[in-house]
């Protein structure tokens, strides 16, 4: 396995009486990450949360980069066995190996995030993606003047699933008529076989292209870019990767996951189980249009806009589906 990749954030301990203390210890909080913190995307919003949380709480922090299915369980007892009270693994795959761990450290606490795994001392987060991606669904469908836009998947599970699922619907919502092509690529890091799976959807047709590959998503970004196509984001803001090319991303709030789950170590109300978060509680959202505010049509906007408000109050759910329909 690769070296842990150890990084301090601690803040001076003179403060950590007033922000980070859990009784008479300065909390340590760790987090575990399927590719690098630096990807523009989903690992970089849950990294920004241990930072948020390191500036909150004056927590003790950590980080361990692109460590992939082999290597998570050894991640997590690295994590465990050097004292850490809060160990974090962003990401579906992570949810066994956290609760398989937390059998051997009841007293460490670990929470994964899209996992759907428990334990005594094991909590899995769930972000409602599915919500967004829908919304990006219609937005795709009223941009596409071929009648065929994409969806590049990283690795095919659960977690990756209902969103790739979620956008089909939407954009079917908007044209029953739309033809939606989808790829799985095996890989959240590959950049250049995000660009391969996206290039060949743009082959048949495609005129927007969308992904929830992570890192390897910048690769369908830049492709739509260079095709002169159309593009959504994924997890934050992504138009600043092609200006001309991003007409808006879906948004995960992880950094309130990160710092609600902190609180709740510091409080000592940190449970097990399965929470779902979405739209409501501000944990999913979408960007701004930026500069293709007035090229997207106004029919799309008002659906989206009152879809948004709708999800929000409960009164429309997005179907959760987590088994592929295009196979």
């Amino acid at each position: 396995m690769k070296r842990l990749m150890i990084v301090a954030l601690a803040l001076a301990c003179a403060l950590a009486p007033a922000f980070g203390q859990s009784g008479n210890k300065v909390l340590k909080v760790a987090l575990i990450l399927s590719g690098p913190a630096n990807d523009q995307g989903w690992n970089a919003v849950a990294l920004q949360g241990l930072k948020d949380a390191e500036a909150k709480y004056g927590i003790q922090s950590a980080y361990s980069e692109n460590v992939g299915n082999a290597d998570s369980e050894a991640a997590f007892m690295d994590y465990a066995s050097q004292g850490y009270d809060l160990v974090i693994g962003h990401g579906f795959q992570y949810g066994d190996p956290a609760v398989r761990v937390g059998k051997k450290f009841p007293k460490v606490k670990f929470m994964a995030i899209e996992a759907s795994s428990s334990g005594p001392n094991v909590a899995s987060y769930i972000i409602a993606c599915e919500q967004a991606g829908y919304l990006m669904g219609i937005l795709a469908a009223s941009m596409s003047k071929t009648g065929t836009i994409g969806m590049v998947g990283g690795v095919e599970q659960p977690s990756i699933i209902k969103v790739v699922e979620a956008y089909r619907l939407g954009a079917k919502a908007y044209n029953p008529s739309i033809k939606v092509l989808d790829a799985y690529i095996g890989s959240f890091t590959d950049v250049n076989l995000g660009k391969e799976a996206a290039l060949a959807m743009a082959d048949k047709g495609a005129d927007v292209l969308s992904h929830i590959a992570n890192q390897a998503g910048t690769g369908v970004i830049k492709a739509a870019e260079e095709r002169g196509l159309l593009s959504t984001g994924d997890s934050f803001d992504q138009n600043f990767i092609a200006p001309k090319t991003v007409m808006c991303s879906t948004v995960y709030n992880v950094p309130t996951l990160v710092t609600i789950a902190v609180d709740k170590v510091r409080s000592g109300t940190f449970g097990s189980g399965i929470f779902n978060m979405g739209m409501k509680e501000g944990v999913v959202d979408i960007a701004s249009y930026h500069d293709f505010e007035g090229k997207i049509p106004a029919k799309a906007k008002d659906m989206i806009a009152q879809l948004k408000k709708k999800i929000t109050a409960g009164s429309f759910v997005v179907p959760l589906i987590t088994k592929s329909t295009s196979h």
